[in-house]
């Protein structure tokens, strides 16, 4: 006999997603100054923020000092963000592209991104990053992997 499908839940959007969409900006805004403790009143503690390559962080301020030895400056230009509501929780994807300067001073831009943060009770709880930099550096080193 064959497996009966169950129709699934269906979570529709609220005042509490957007509310979510809306700390992400805000946390990012402030990432980019970069103000790492501005940020931080935006997260929960401690934050599980993993970075391109599987480096893992627990606060703003190390991702910052992270980002300042891969780039001489880095800004984001946010396209949009996508939101998923969920039980308890709110999955935000914040899409766009880098833009800067590498530590050597070449500008770069274009370089895409994508951001997936989980907010509850009004903070971010994880925040994922994923970016075309290492491809980016692994071609101007002449790597066409």
């Amino acid at each position: 006999m064959p497996a009966i499908a169950l129709k699934a839940d269906v979570i529709a959007p609220s005042d509490e997603t957007a509310a979510a969409a809306e700390i992400v900006e805000k946390f990012l805004v402030a990432s980019m100054v970069p103000d790492p403790e501005t940020a931080a009143r935006y997260i929960a503690e401690p934050l599980k923020l993993t970075f391109t390559g599987g480096r893992k962080f627990s606060h703003p301020r190390e991702s910052t000092a992270f980002n300042a030895r891969r780039y001489k400056w880095v800004k984001k230009a946010m396209e949009r963000s996508d939101v998923v509501p969920g039980r308890g929780e709110t999955i935000v994807y914040n899409i766009g592209t880098l833009y800067g300067e590498w530590p050597d001073g070449t500008p770069f831009e274009g370089n895409r991104y994508v951001d997936r943060f989980v907010v509850r009770g009004g903070k971010i709880v994880q925040m994922d990053v994923w970016n075309d930099s290492a491809e980016r550096l692994l071609t101007r080193s002449g790597i066409e992997a």
